[in-house]
């Protein structure tokens, strides 16, 4: 099936672009950095045929989304905290009309999903976490943490610059999406031992501005895939996805009194050589989610969907249809 043309629906402030396919029990399916609802194009069809009603919105900052009022990105880097993020989807839920969903998602989407379950559980009938797991809420600002812990050069602390990961990206989009696009080229326990230091610091500002052929893994989009993201990005740039990394400090200085146990049923889906994502972040989420289930995709970085889309798939359709038809 082709990918489907978006409905438009008022959220938020936001004309927000959803991508659906079939009908029945709502999956809700949330992208991570750098990407778009495109980039559940293996899973809506997948997820549709097995009965769902399959939902993928291009978020803030990305896409075909934007300001209801001025027709651009919104501007201010406020304008992408937790709160908006997800007071944005419970928006689409009412602007689609329903009450609850499944919330699936990877990346920063993930980060999304588990703080909807914990901002508007009534809205959330379950929760997948594609790569991300549910990490509670630290001690210390996470910026901080990771400054200490890993340098300037990691790449979060980096992003935080304003206009400096916004411009190396953004100078030559095709070579940002291959960058970022690579199939995984080598095993946790190799890279533990052999990756060079700016690899092991995720300095990947550093890593950009090596030769391609060192970048190592093999691209992952094909030249049609490539075009949609190239086009995507030509027009919004990387700034609104960025802003979504320089509200980490936000975001943990107003969440203190959220709660932290998540009691819906939830499914963790980790990737086995996922550099950033680690699968082993995952361990203790049954203190926090209660009805979970865990798997572990083999041989596979981060961009699971695209990377691995069968076995995907295959999961979630599974627990979809053990817990929610």
């Amino acid at each position: 099936m082709s990918f489907p043309e978006p409905r438009f629906v008022e959220s938020n402030s936001l004309k927000l672009a959803v991508y659906e396919q079939g009908s029945g029990f709502p999956v809700v399916m949330c992208h991570g950095f750098p990407e778009l609802a495109y980039s559940w194009r293996h899973q809506l069809p997948a997820v549709a045929g097995a009965g769902f009603h399959a939902i993928a919105p291009d978020q803030r900052g990305y896409g075909q989304t934007v300001d209801a009022s001025t027709g651009q990105i919104p501007g201010t880097v406020e304008d992408y905290d937790m709160e908006h993020l997800t007071a944005d989807m419970a928006g689409m839920l009412d602007a689609l009309g329903l009450e609850r969903a499944v919330f699936c998602g990877h990346d920063w989407g993930g980060f999304v999903v588990w703080q909807m379950a914990l901002r508007y559980p009534d809205r959330v009938a379950g929760v997948i976490g594609v790569n991300t797991p549910y990490i509670p809420r630290g001690p210390i600002d996470p910026i901080a943490a990771m400054r200490e812990t890993m340098g300037d050069d990691m790449y979060i602390v980096f992003f935080q610059k304003p206009g400096a990961a916004d411009e190396l990206f953004g100078y030559d989009i095709a070579k940002t999406l291959r960058f970022w696009y690579r199939k995984s080229a080598v095993t946790l326990e190799d890279f533990d031992k052999a990756a060079p230091d700016a690899a092991k610091n995720l300095a990947l500002a550093k890593l950009f501005e090596m030769p391609e052929e060192d970048w190592g893994g093999d691209a992952l989009l094909t030249p049609e895939e490539t075009a949609y993201y190239n086009a995507a990005f030509a027009k919004t740039g990387f700034t609104g996805g960025l802003n979504w990394y320089r509200n980490f400090t936000r975001n943990w200085e107003r969440s203190a009194d959220l709660p932290e146990r998540i009691d819906v049923p939830c499914l963790m889906i980790s990737a086995a050589n996922d550099v950033v994502l680690r699968p082993e972040l995952t361990e203790g989420m049954e203190t926090y989610c209660p009805d979970l289930e865990k798997h572990i995709i083999a041989d596979c970085g981060h961009w699971t969907q695209a990377e691995k889309p069968d076995e995907l798939n295959a999961l979630i359709v599974d627990w979809l249809k053990r817990r929610f038809a």
